[in-house]
């Protein structure tokens, strides 16, 4: 409905336009469109074109997905060049071209972003990290998931000065290990949310500093951490009483014994229990569910 509005309150009818701009079209009208189609507005005329330029210098939100699959990187470096007023920050259609040379200005000029989505974003560097560090001190939300440049020391800058943050995801950062993820949470004691799925490098060590240091824990992601075991899943139990989810798949060394006390408080596993698990077993090799009550 905003856009017919738009195209149908053409520049002749002096109607749209006339409206003031920064107090009524940017906060009102233009906000409530996809971020592709004010791009195609710009063509519209010079006045429109304005009018956009306005708007991007003003926008609290960008998710480089709202463009489509791919987005040129002379786009991105023409979209985000006047703005300094950002607060979320989704890049993970520009992987395959975003290196530090495009993101550091929009980091430098942006002090107010508070969520920051950089996942699979391989080609930046360790600099990119500490940037945020250095210019997001009120980052509460961070994706680095498959960034594997992320290291030991670029981590430790973002846990010195971002202590705001509540979910990281550290998904396949392969550089880390349980010193990083420990100072870390003893930095940032209000995560709520956090990722180390598929890292074989973190282990009980880092998860018990993890239960001891963040209260606050919601969900958790163990993923793969194939030096994770038992003890320390006792330890999570123990000192998270607001943990909601617990993945663990293909940790081989966690047993149901260590489970079943979080099983019990209701915190969602994606580890199934036992019985269930020898069922499901069972259905894939005979073709067919026993008929067994499973409330028995």
């Amino acid at each position: 409905a905003p856009w017919r509005l738009m195209m149908s309150l053409t520049p002749s009818r002096g109607c749209l336009l006339d409206l003031p701009w920064e107090d009524i079209l940017v906060p009102h009208i233009l906000c409530h469109l996809p971020l592709q189609q004010l791009l195609s507005l710009q063509r519209v005329s010079k006045s429109f074109q304005s009018l956009i330029q306005l708007y991007l210098a003003n926008m609290r939100c960008f998710d480089s997905s709202q463009i489509g699959p791919a987005i040129p990187r002379a786009a991105f470096v023409n979209l985000l060049k006047d703005n300094e007023v950002l607060q979320q920050l989704a890049l993970q259609n520009c992987s395959d071209w975003l290196t530090d040379r495009e993101l550091l200005p929009v980091i430098g000029q942006n002090h107010h972003l508070h969520q920051i989505q950089l996942k699979g974003c391989a080609q930046l560097s360790r600099h990119a990290l500490v940037a945020i560090s250095l210019s997001c001190p009120n980052l509460r939300r961070l994706s680095l998931a498959h960034c594997e440049w992320v290291d030991s020391l670029s981590l430790r800058s973002l846990a010195d000065h971002c202590k705001a943050l509540e979910a990281v995801d550290l998904t396949a950062c392969r550089q880390l290990k349980d010193e990083a993820i420990c100072y870390l949470v003893q930095k940032c004691s209000r995560l709520k949310s956090l990722s180390l799925a598929v890292n074989a490098n973190v282990g009980d060590v880092a998860v018990e500093e993890i239960a001891k240091c963040c209260p606050e824990l919601e969900h958790l992601d163990l993923t793969g951490c194939l030096r994770v075991k038992n003890d320390s899943i006792r330890v999570l139990a123990e000192y998270c009483p607001k943990l909601r989810s617990l993945k663990v798949k293909h940790c081989h060394n966690v047993a149901e014994s260590s489970l079943s006390i979080l099983r019990s408080r209701g915190v969602e596993l994606d580890v199934e229990p036992p019985l269930q698990r020898a069922l499901v077993l069972l259905q894939d090799v005979v073709g067919f569910a026993p008929f067994i009550n499973l409330q028995i």
